[in-house]
């Protein structure tokens, strides 16, 4: 059988056009998690085109993306702005994303390896040495390196793909109290190493939905915690 050697070029050049369109939505999703781009931000195409090196229409299709996931809204005359972060407006989308968590260890768990493990030592390591030296925004980017690591934990597709714009739709919330000092950032670090260690110790006695159940709690007090200040 003779094969075409141009097949395997144009689904390279796909898979890599995909690839750099998907990088630079990660990347602006995380700025605007981490208020780099603050709520209200006007997201300039033709800047955006300029940093990443490509054309106005792959930045074009993300900021779409972006919006769809209620990140960015597109307002005529105005152009493409960063989303507010208001728990009242979010407070549902945060109480389905606590219950979505519990079903991660049911829909097509998957049993971590050693590498996985490892990598969740190094995580824990990490939350200890930010209890006294952690900062809300370094607190934001190990909490993002987390929920993509635990997410690991089912491979059901639709269910990662949800948790995913659910997580990041509210992520903003915490950060944005933490920077405005309503929140007690010691307790927030240590509540959340002990999350990391309880999630660990389920892991290593092979039980998949007490982690399942593990994260939920701590989502759920992450929520209640947020409305009290809120109050």
């Amino acid at each position: 059988m003779v094969t075409d050697p141009t097949c395997d070029t144009v689904s390279d050049i796909m898979l890599s056009v995909k690839d750099r369109h998907a990088a630079m939505h990660a990347d602006i999703r995380q700025r605007i998690c981490l208020l780099d781009f603050p709520p209200g931000t006007q997201l300039s195409e033709t800047a955006l085109a300029e940093e990443f090196g490509t054309s106005r229409t792959p930045v074009r299709r993300v900021l779409a993306r972006l919006e769809e996931e209620g990140l960015v809204q597109s307002v005529h005359g105005v152009g493409t702005l960063v989303t507010d972060a208001d728990i009242t407006e979010l407070e549902q989308e945060y109480r389905l994303r606590v219950e979505l968590t519990a079903l991660t260890g049911r829909l097509n768990p998957v049993m971590p390896g050693t590498a996985f493990m490892q990598r969740l030592q190094h995580l824990i390591d990490r939350a200890s040495y930010m209890i006294p030296k952690g900062t809300p925004r370094s607190f934001t980017q190990l909490d993002m390196e987390v929920f993509q690591t635990l997410l690991e934990l089912t491979d059901n597709d639709p269910l990662r793909q949800i948790l995913e714009r659910l997580y990041y739709k509210t992520k903003r919330l915490w950060l944005v109290r933490a920077i405005a000092a309503e929140l007690d950032l010691h307790a927030e670090f240590r509540i959340f190493r002990h999350e990391l260690e309880a999630i660990q110790i389920a892991l290593l006695s092979g039980d998949l939905d007490a982690v399942a159940q593990i994260q939920r709690a701590h989502i759920s007090m992450s929520l209640n915690r947020l409305l009290r200040q809120n109050d």
